[in-house]
């Protein structure tokens, strides 16, 4: 039965509509938010997939271009693989969604959201997040929640919700949180050095906003909710982790895990694991769920040694960094590198420096054609953990992580018209345990300074976890996590920024929320370590940017013009800028209002090349010389070609002080000489002299 249900949110009408189509699906919500339009259904499949030992949780956002009034380019004329914008929401979906499932639920589930329609004011990727936390909340499927999420900027310093596309141009934050009833489950933020304070004070009033949404969506719940469905839990049983306990003691168990080499822990536990599979090799029961119990195991060991003995695997103090190194210049040839380690973690960044025609044209849901003038990417390649697995291009891991490292340097690179140059930072993972786009944001800002990037200020990365107990107070938040950590932990806590204030937060949890002390230690723990990690660290490595780009990197200058001459200069066809750019060897960025970049790195050809421009754009007058190329010879004179597609005539009387019976007594076809200009003919033509050059 079709039901309609409104709110209004953050001044636009928010309208679900329940029962109207994808029928079904076991959950679906068409939703409304002005004129954006987004359909969210949840499915799940009857039974466990069998032989796996996580939740089989798929998130699809999938972009149509027709939504925006736009057929797809290509030579297909379709939409193609998920953009990274499109990857990047999947990811910021998933997160809040992922820890409300049951922990033993192995059942297939979907959460597609398909964007219909878009309204630049209210967003897709906020509709989509809704919608998909609405459409499983009132389905059959398991589910703690249900989420709700909201928005913020900061406009001429007030908090806007959820902004509109002119409130985000002038924006310095960028925010996103989701929150169950009580507690803040996910934040994602972009920021322009916004101070700690500022952005604690964000999160928790997009929270208040969040349990007004909650309420709504209560309401639906109660009129269109279906009743949960029971399911085949996979949860290891009690008795076998009697019988582990009795062969691997927990004293052994710490023994194990209790090593700063990863690779030592991870024989130690495949000889536990050895011994547990020859004791129970005729328990088929048991040993289908070996595995999961001997990880639970080490979870369980792991969280009691830190929550209760305050003691981490590798020894260190609960606030400690891991041992830190940085250098640059590594890389020769290169435009700029740096390393960055941190105990088994290393990244190293290379920088790359391009003319602004070479930045990333991004055909999405906005209005027009947007292009990307700094692109960060990240690699992960299996070695880095000692795995080997054939290299299948960026996942949505890695293309998070680029993201991530992307967004906390935007605010720090200097304005195009300071530094005319499309960047590109590439990090690769050499070796990972933990944290490693925290890393490659440490490496990328030291690798910009080395190339010459004249950044604002220096950024650093760090993240912080969490263990939990029995109750909200019973915590611990432990300062950079390692990857035994993380996997045992309850968060992953990930903040950037500069001395000045926060660029960057993803924060990733496995419980049901974090409260507000939780939220803000976590915060005033990454502030001291990132204060650490630029003073002791970076700036001993790199203090400043280099006065100017490297040896390799292309050089650019720059020069303005009259708009009215942008068609001189390219010409017919462009056949004017193609000669100078062939004649050079410089690439030429022309922008619509006249400002030219030169780039190449022949300072002599790049010298060559604006010199011509401004002959080009020059309003000629009498007494300006110049140097040609004779191009036509004719009996009544010749024709110099002093510019591309510039041109004037030698009268034959003009070209000697002496009487010229032929002009080819004294010129010849591609022979250059100086002319001085006499002005225009009756005709509109240069006239040019050769005999008056000295005077």
């Amino acid at each position: 039965m079709y039901k309609k249900f409104e709110m209004e949110l953050a001044g636009r009408m928010l309208r679900v509509d329940v029962g109207r189509v994808a029928k079904q699906a076991n959950g679906a919500a068409l939703m409304h938010y002005g004129d954006t339009t987004v359909l969210s259904t949840a499915t799940a499949s009857e039974k466990p997939r069998e032989g796996i030992d996580f939740f089989p949780l798929s998130v699809e956002y999938n972009e149509r271009m027709y939504s925006v009034g736009k057929i797809p380019g290509g030579f297909n004329k379709r939409e193609g693989k998920a953009s990274e914008n499109a990857v990047l929401t999947c990811r910021v979906i998933d997160r809040p969604m992922r820890p409300l499932f049951p922990k033993d639920y192995r059942n297939d589930v979907t959460l597609e959201n398909l964007v219909l329609s878009v309204d630049q004011d209210c967003s897709p990727e906020l509709t989509a997040m809704l919608g998909a936390a609405i459409a499983t909340a009132i389905s059959d499927i398991p589910f703690d929640g249900p989420t709700a999420t909201t928005q913020v900027g900061l406009v001429d310093g007030e908090l806007v919700f959820n902004p509109t596309a002119a409130q985000k141009e002038v924006s310095l934050m960028e925010l996103t949180v989701a929150s169950t009833r009580d507690k803040v489950i996910m934040i994602e933020a972009g920021a322009k050095e916004v101070p700690e304070d500022k952005m604690i004070e964000a999160i928790f009033a997009a929270h208040k906003m969040n349990q007004e949404v909650i309420a709504f969506i209560d309401t639906i719940v109660a009129e269109c909710g279906r009743e949960k469905h029971s399911y085949t839990s996979c949860a290891v049983p009690e008795e076998l982790f009697a019988a582990i306990k009795e062969l691997v003691p927990p004293a052994d168990m710490e023994v194990a895990v209790f090593t700063d080499e990863k690779q030592v822990r991870e024989a130690n536990i495949r000889a536990i694991k050895d011994k547990l599979e020859e004791a129970f090799a005729e328990n088929e029961e048991w040993m289908a769920v070996l595995d999961e119990a001997v990880y639970q195991y080490q979870k369980k060991t792991v969280r009691k040694m830190i929550l209760k003995d305050h003691k981490r695997p590798d020894g260190r103090a609960i606030d400690e960094i891991r041992p830190l190194a940085a250098e640059t210049d590594l890389i020769p040839r290169v435009h700029g590198s740096a390393m960055f380690t941190r105990g088994q973690t290393q990244i190293c960044t290379l920088t790359t420096l391009a003319p602004l025609s070479e930045a990333q044209r991004i055909d999405g849901l906005e209005d027009a054609y947007t292009s990307k003038r700094y692109m960060h990417h990240y690699n992960f390649p299996s070695y880095s953990v000692g795995e080997t697995r054939p290299s299948r291009g960026p996942g949505r891991r890695e293309i998070g992580h680029g993201a991530l490292a992307e967004r906390a340097l935007v605010p720090v690179l200097p304005d195009e018209s300071e530094f005319p140059y499309a960047i590109r930072t590439v990090s690769e993972t050499f070796e990972s345990n933990g944290s490693t786009s925290q890393a490659s944001i440490c490496a990328s800002s030291m690798s910009l300074m080395a190339a010459g990037v004249p950044i604002k200020a220096a950024v650093a990365g760090i993240s912080a976890g969490l263990v939990t107990g029995d109750t909200d107070d019973d915590y611990l938040v432990l300062t950079d996590i390692q990857g035994l950590e993380d996997f045992f932990g309850d968060m992953d806590f990930k903040v950037a920024g500069t001395h000045k204030g926060i660029t960057a937060i993803q924060m990733d949890i496995k419980i049901h929320g974090l409260t507000r002390p939780i939220i803000e230690e976590a915060i005033a723990a990454t502030k001291k370590a990132r204060t650490f990690i630029l003073d002791e660290v970076m700036n001993k490595a790199i203090a400043e940017p280099r006065p100017e780009v490297g040896e390799f990197a292309p050089k650019i200058v720059q020069m303005k013009i009259d708009p009215q001459k942008i068609g001189d200069v390219v010409g017919q066809r462009g056949k004017t800028i193609n000669a100078i750019i062939e004649q050079t060897g410089v690439k030429i960025d022309i922008t619509d209002d006249g400002a030219i970049s030169i780039c190449g790195t022949d300072k002599a050809a790049m010298d060559e090349a604006q010199k011509i421009i401004a002959i080009i754009v020059t309003d000629f007058e009498a007494g300006q010389i110049f140097e040609g190329k004779v191009i036509s010879i004719k009996d009544f004179g010749a024709f110099i070609e002093f510019a591309p597609g510039k041109e004037g005539m030698v009268h034959i009387s003009k070209l000697s002080k002496e009487r010229v019976n032929k002009v080819e007594d004294v010129l010849k076809l591609g022979q250059i000489v100086k002319v001085v200009c006499l002005g225009k003919d009756k005709m509109g033509r240069i006239s040019f002299s050769m005999k008056d050059v000295a005077e």
